[in-house]
């Protein structure tokens, strides 16, 4: 299982790194899968979890929800997103239906099926996952997966790549020299 530290959870989030520890230690509305180990270490998120702190920020930015009175909620989302797969929840909406209780829908099914609910699109949560975490994305043909999904190749940690580089100065040679006698 793979695991993004806390200054990669807040890119993915969208959230600031203060908010991130309120909701995930202090307030602990969704724990971290591994909670920092000492004062001033990383705590450790999984896809899951990041997509479920993502739906948290949905909730409040979008629909300006208190998210305190809804903990039994994450922790039940929790849960059932540790059960299901990456892939499974491609084309789902996710039906929140107040107190513990949620389901994935098909983006096809009519809504009248359902109570009243406040329905998240997750493909583009999805999306914004699937690369920072090698996830596969769904390919045509229909059931086909790739079978070794790819990263982008940042080159701010390319070793051969020199501070000055990073910086966008395009006078920097990008290939290491060899020593001249």
């Amino acid at each position: 299982m793979r695991f993004v530290t806390t200054p990669k959870a807040t890119v993915l989030t969208g959230l600031s790194t203060v908010t991130l520890r309120e909701w995930t230690s202090r307030r602990a509305l969704i724990p971290a899968d591994k909670p920092p180990r000492s004062k001033g270490s990383p705590a450790s998120f999984t896809w899951q979890t990041i997509l479920l702190l993502r739906v948290a920020a949905t909730l409040r930015n979008r629909f300006h929800l208190e998210l305190q009175p809804h903990r039994t909620l994450f922790a039940s989302l929790k849960a059932g997103l540790r059960r299901t797969s990456f892939i499974a929840l491609w084309d789902k909406t996710l039906a929140l239906q107040g107190g513990d209780r949620w389901s994935l829908v098909e983006a096809a099914e009519t809504l009248p099926l359902i109570d009243d609910a406040i329905l998240i699109v997750l493909q583009p949560h999805l999306e914004a996952l699937s690369v920072e975490f090698a996830l596969p994305l769904p390919r045509v043909p229909a059931g086909q997966l790739e079978l070794f999904p790819a990263r982008p190749v940042d080159s701010t940690t390319s070793p051969l790549v020199g501070p000055s580089a990073r910086k966008g100065n395009p006078d920097t040679v990008l290939l290491a020299r060899g020593r001249s006698a």
